[in-house]
This record gives C-alpha cells, sequence and structure tokens, in this order.
C-alpha cells in the first residue's frame, strides 16, 4: 500500500483492512488468560512477544480454527508453519493419505476441520480416487489455494456451475472433471462435460478479483492460466493456481516447487498465544 492510500483511508478503513481490532482483542484475552494462571506475568513483555509472534508469522501454532481462519495473514502464516513443521515428509519422499494430512494439520491446530483436507485432495485426485496418496509438495500447494483463497474459490465454483448449466442440453450429465497434470487443464473436444470456454470463464471471474472482504489471486497470474487454453475444468482451474509461481509469489509464504525442500529447518520461535 502506497503512503498516499494509507493516508487517504479513515481510521475505521485502515483499522478494518489490517485486521488491527481482531489482533488487540486477542491479544488483550490471551494476556488476561495467562495472567489467571500465572498473575506476576509481565504484561508488557508478554504484549511485545504476542506481536513480534504476529510479526513473524509464528503465532498460529496450538490456536483454535476460529482464529487461525480469520485473517489472511493468519491463513498464510499456518501455511508457512504447516511447512515448516513438517517438510522432513517431503525430503524423504513419503507419500500419505488424505486422514494422514488431516491427523497433521490437527497437532498444530486441533479442531482444524476435515472438509478443507478433502478439498484439497480433491484438487490433486480424482472424486472418486480419494483414497490415493498424495506426496507432500503436491498436497501443501494445492493446501495453500483452498485455504487461502476458500471464499474466493466458492464463487467461482458458482460461476463454473452457471456457465456448464448456460451450455449444456437437459439431456446432458454435469460432469466436472479433475486435472493433475498440466495437459489436463483443457480438452480439445467442446462438449460441455468437459469444461468451459476459458474466455468466457475468465470473464466470469474478473469480475470477482480485487475484493476487500476476501483475499484474491493476481487478475493477471489467472490471465496466465486461462488465455493460453481453449477450455478449462474446474479442478484442472485450481490445479493451475496451485502450481502458478505468481500466485505462490503474492502469498509470499512458501518457496518455489524447486526450493521447497532444500536449505536447513528454521528454529519455529512460537509465544503461546
Amino acid at each position: 500500500m502506497s503512503a498516499e492510500d494509507r493516508f487517504s483511508m479513515s481510521a475505521e478503513k485502515y483499522l478494518a483492512k489490517h485486521n488491527i481490532l481482531i489482533y488487540f482483542e486477542d491479544s488483550i484475552a490471551q494476556l488476561l488468560e495467562h495472567r489467571e494462571e500465572n498473575p506476576k506475568l509481565n504484561s508488557i513483555k508478554f504484549l511485545s512477544e504476542y506481536f513480534n509472534a504476529l510479526r513473524d508469522g509464528n503465532h498460529t501454532m496450538f490456536r483454535e480454527y476460529s482464529f487461525v481462519h480469520v485473517t489472511s495473514h493468519n491463513r498464510a502464516s499456518f501455511v508457512r508453519l504447516f511447512w515448516k513443521c513438517y517438510r522432513q515428509i517431503g525430503k524423504k519422499g513419503d507419500l500419505l493419505s488424505v486422514n494422514e494430512y488431516h491427523s497433521l494439520l490437527t497437532l498444530l491446530c486441533p479442531d482444524f476441520p476435515f472438509e478443507i483436507v478433502q478439498k484439497t485432495a480433491r484438487i490433486i485426485l480424482l472424486d472418486d480416487a480419494m483414497d490415493c496418496l498424495i506426496s507432500f509438495s503436491d498436497f501443501i500447494y494445492a493446501f495453500q489455494i483452498q485455504f487461502y483463497y476458500e471464499e474466493f474459490i466458492e464463487k467461482v465454483h458458482d460461476q463454473y456451475q452457471s456457465l456448464i448449466q448456460t451450455q449444456r442440453s437437459p439431456r446432458d450429465p454435469v460432469v466436472v472433471p479433475s486435472g493433475t497434470d498440466d495437459t489436463s487443464i483443457h480438452q480439445n473436444s467442446h462438449h460441455p462435460a468437459d469444461g468451459v470456454d476459458a474466455m468466457q470463464y475468465f470473464r466470469a471471474v474478473f469480475p470477482l478479483c480485487d475484493r476487500s472482504n476476501y483475499s484474491t489471486p493476481p487478475a493477471n497470474s489467472l490471465k496466465e492460466i486461462l488465455f493460453n487454453v481453449p477450455r478449462v475444468s474446474f479442478y484442472g482451474f485450481l490445479m493451475a493456481m496451485a502450481k502458478s509461481e505468481s500466485i505462490n509469489d503474492h502469498i509470499g509464504r512458501l518457496p518455489t516447487k524447486s526450493e521447497l525442500l532444500e536449505g536447513a529447518d528454521s528454529e519455529l520461535t512460537t509465544v503461546a498465544v
């Protein structure tokens, strides 16, 4: 945000845009809770550690889902936390099931919903192959897209279903194929079951970008995905988003796929907030 944009905002809009009140309220609630357990707790030190952890993205460990999910900063920080805690799985080349990935997530957030892990798996796998094993690198980039852009994905799914409905005859079955590689993002056939026209889909999706009430990927990244294919399936679109380096850079928490498993594990520093 430029200085001009920042100073042109009202105080209320600035506080809302950056979720300042959410963190102030949470920090005070956490302080009061910890003071009950330790009356000698240094309040200034506790709040300093809270906001340092918030700044560094080390503030979501062991927190309830309602807090992890409430802001885009929290969501992105949780994705990075998952990567830092479990990338040894990727280094070993282990393949895990949907249930095993959910178990790992609940070690960091005890009430993390299974539904989000299921939706992540559908980006990678066919709907009827949910019992297949998934690599760490495939899972984490798909999980990042599903979790960080959850509201956007719900809305673009509605747009996709609307386009499917307008181009099929009453007797045509509605089939939404999943894509797991670059070649399956579109089909040469123009049968409605093979997806929708990519340009029509972009025109439907574009007005959903740059919203203030939920996170959206950059419009230019969506152009890169949809301008180079004739047709696109919904899950092919999500898989392309998961593989997009520009979208990954926009979120700014995970390294590129080539660097995902490189380097020594960084020590996690966290405050019990």
